[in-house]
Formats: C-alpha cells, structure tokens, sequence
C-alpha cells in the first residue's frame, strides 16, 4: 500500500462544487499519536506515581474516568482534567509539545485550499487550552480561516446539535461543504445534518495502522484529494 491510499468505494469530491471546507483537527491535521501517548500512557504513568498505583491499574482508573465523560465537553475540557485527576494537565501539553506536529501532506493540502480560494475553517472537539498549545506549536492557524473549539458551538461533533450550532455561528452551506474527519460518529452526524462531502481521515496517528471506514471516502494521505482534483 502506498502511503496516501484510497481504502474507501465513495467518490471523490467534485472541489467546483465547494465552497467550505471543515477540517478536524487532531487526527486529520494533526498526528493524533501525541494525544494518544499523552492519554493513554504519559499521563496514567505520572497518576500511577502520585497515587501509588501501578501503571495498569493508572490506565485502567483514567479509562474509566475517560469513558464517564464521553460525548460531553468536559470530555476535551484539559481544565477540567486538571482538577479531576490532580496533576496540571495543561502543563504536560507545554512540556510534551516536541511530539506535536502535522500529519504528513497537511500543509501542503491546507496550501492548495487556500490558492484555490476555498474557505477553510478547522472545527475541533479540543478545549481552547488544548488549541493554543497545538497552534503555538505549528502555526496552524496562519493555514485557515478560522479555528471554532467545541466550547463556542455548546457540544461535540458527535452531538446532532452540534451541527446547526454550527452552521448558524459559520453560515456554511452544507450542500456545498466538505468536511474531513477521523471520527466515525463526527463524520455520521454531518450526514445526518446534510453536509454533502464528507472524506474520512483513515490514519489518525503516525505510529498505527489505518482504520478505514467502508461508508465514507476513507484516505490515508491528502496526496487522493489534490491529484487534479481541485479547480485551477
């Protein structure tokens, strides 16, 4: 398999008939293997110390705390983590903020987006805190538009109110809107509200093979979408 694969049987977006273009961003912009490391390792490690724990049974405790919140915005809340497990999380994204980086061929796709005039817009489930670390990191908003955290719209894209908050806060029309995500039940609930182009982000993190989805274009590179494909 090459690196940037089709795995998905959907047809590639038509770019003519576009005009907005939102963008996940951990797991499709960027290597979500920072958040993996951070959550599901780093983190339990240093709870499993400060608790006398050993790291299974750290892992095992925040898993549970982590499954409690689901689909809720505390969920994302990196303050909110901070008060409920006693360590400054916000700290750690500082201090680990070496592993952050794009997913490879992200910028060069947030380029073409721009020369081709499309508007671009990232709309994350990410607190704010959790953004600014991520953005003074990568610049990634000098490549957009717009960055819209799940806190401004009230919910979480997963959420079916999520998606009309959204579009009256960014006047999108989802017709002619394209929307890219690594989240099955983000990508589910955009169709239900009836955006029309939706491509799904099928290798989340550098350092884990790719989980396609059969009901959505599932790539695993940006390299499918520009062979040609936008307008110019």
């Amino acid at each position: 398999m090459t690196q940037d694969s089709v795995l998905g049987s959907q047809h590639f977006p038509d770019w003519s008939q576009i005009d907005d273009v939102l963008l996940d961003m951990d797991g499709t912009l960027l290597d979500r293997h920072f958040d993996n490391f951070f959550f599901e390792e780093e983190l339990p490690r240093r709870y499993a110390v400060l608790h006398s724990l050993s790291f299974d049974e750290a892992r095992d405790r925040l898993m549970t705390m982590y499954r409690s919140v689901e689909g809720e915005l505390a969920w994302t809340d990196l303050n909110y983590w901070t008060r409920r497990v006693g360590i400054d999380v916000v700290a750690m994204h500082k201090e680990l903020n070496h592993m952050i980086g794009f997913l490879p061929g992200a910028e060069d796709f947030l380029l073409s987006l721009r020369r081709y005039g499309k508007r671009v817009t990232i709309i994350t489930n990410a607190h704010s805190t959790g953004v600014s670390v991520k953005v003074a990191k990568t610049g990634l908003d000098q490549y957009v538009d717009r960055i819209v955290d799940a806190f401004e719209v009230g919910y979480l894209k997963m959420r079916p109110e999520y998606w009309p908050n959204c579009q009256r806060l960014l006047g999108f029309d989802p017709a002619r809107s394209f929307f890219m995500d690594d989240d099955e039940g983000c990508l589910i609930a955009a169709q239900a509200f009836g955006v029309a182009h939706l491509v799904h982000s099928a290798r989340s993190s550098s350092q884990l093979p790719p989980v396609p989805l059969p009901q959505f274009l599932s790539i695993t590179g940006f390299a499918p979408l520009l062979n040609g494909r936008l307008p110019g």
